[in-house]
């Protein structure tokens, strides 16, 4: 704290007492209780009044292998976690790889995420769970090395959905023939269109909830006590996903709309659906719209349009337009500037959508033609789909 001005000297008493009370929090989660808050006992018919009943200890459940833990003592949320990565329990490491292969080829070996077991679903590749398993325990649970191994495998690398001959044999990409295109999750199109623009916030990690644009009046439904939103505006409005200030049961309309569970309960895997509403997220949300105007003052520098309309698509896309595309976007890019030269349409108002500003030294009415490109180009299913 050394160097801020004296008349700072609230905030640096504000951290010092935040500092000390995260430093009494830490010694009271890690330290064993001296006395037990609780005690626990089998309920007579279930009536939790009832403290008749026997006294319970924790303990693993008989029908699992417990021959690492203690018998002469209580046990602790230690013995649990020494318990859980031991070698006599594979289900840690295997639960870890399956969930973690699903993150990269849109399905685990074994498919129902929550249950491994006979309710669950039989691994697609039974020895190829066991093998990446056993390697990540042994690796002393590197999960940076397991994620390596999984991307540079060649199945990983293949294309996506080219090999048409498998669309009968294969239609749930479980060979893992040819790679399985699926859509990003709710958090990650956001993302992906602000790293797009070059808007994303990722110099902060952790603090306060962000809280991202969303309709006026969306939590006037809820009392006791009301709520308000006060949208962020400043660099905590363009901060990854992850920290969208999250309230129960209004769930912001944007995650809504992609799918992002309420987390009124746990959910191991989304569903993922295509609804109208998700293209009108995409091209009327504030966040996009000032995504793709930020977008398109990257590419102002560029002057011909097909050279535009190339340099779009590498940076959002990786890939060069093809023809018909081209067609279609140059002509869709000239309508944009006649309307905006006959007055159809009204830059300023358009551009002074969110917090974010173009540079005044700009053309604004290409600005803004530009614009209406990119909200295109941000808006194709490709862009937010892993291929």
């Amino acid at each position: 704290l050394e160097g801020i001005p004296q008349h700072l000297k609230h905030i640096r008493t504000r951290i010092r007492r935040l500092e000390a009370g995260w430093a009494r929090t830490l010694v009271t989660a890690t330290r064993p209780l001296e006395e037990r808050l609780t005690t626990t006992r089998i309920l007579n018919r279930g009536d939790w009044q009832d403290e008749t009943g026997p006294e319970v200890a924790p303990a693993v459940f008989g029908f699992l292998p417990s021959d690492s833990v203690a018998k002469d003592r209580r046990l602790t949320r230690l013995d649990l976690a020494q318990w859980l990565t031991n070698d006599e329990n594979p289900l840690t490491a295997r639960h870890f790889v399956n969930r973690t292969w699903k993150q990269f080829f849109g399905s685990g070996l074994s498919n129902v995420l929550a249950d491994l077991g006979a309710q669950g679903e039989w691994p697609s590749h039974p020895e190829l769970i066991d093998w990446l398993a056993a390697d990540f325990r042994e690796s002393g649970w590197d999960v940076k090395k397991i994620i390596h191994k999984m991307v540079t495998s060649e199945a990983y690398q293949r294309k996506a959905a080219h090999r048409y001959e498998l669309k009968d044999l294969d239609p749930g990409y479980r060979l893992y023939a040819q790679q399985a295109p699926r859509r990003l999750d709710a958090e990650f199109v956001r993302d992906n269109a602000l790293a797009i623009s070059g808007l994303l916030n990722t110099e902060v990690t952790g603090g306060p909830s962000a809280k991202p644009y969303q309709p006026a009046g969306y939590y006037k439904p809820i009392n006791f006590p009301t709520r308000t939103y006060p949208t962020s505006m400043d660099e905590n409005q363009y901060r990854r996903g992850v920290y969208t200030h999250w309230q129960r049961t209004f769930l912001h309309p944007m995650m809504a709309n992609f799918d992002a569970p309420s987390r009124s309960e746990c959910a191991a895997d989304r569903t993922q659906a295509n609804s109208p509403q998700q293209a009108l997220t995409l091209l009327n949300d504030p966040t996009f719209t000032e995504a793709a105007r930020a977008f398109a003052v990257k590419l102002m520098e560029v002057q011909d349009d097909q050279e535009l309309i190339k340099a779009a698509y590498r940076c959002a896309l990786a890939r060069e337009p093809r023809q018909d595309e081209m067609e279609s976007l140059t002509t869709f890019l000239k309508l944009q500037r006649e309307n905006i030269a006959e007055g159809k349409d009204d830059p300023a108002k358009f551009l002074n959508i969110g917090h974010y500003r173009a540079p005044e030294n700009l053309d604004q009415k290409e600005l803004a033609a530009r614009t209406q490109l990119c909200r295109v180009v941000l808006n194709l299913h490709e862009t937010i789909t892993r291929y």
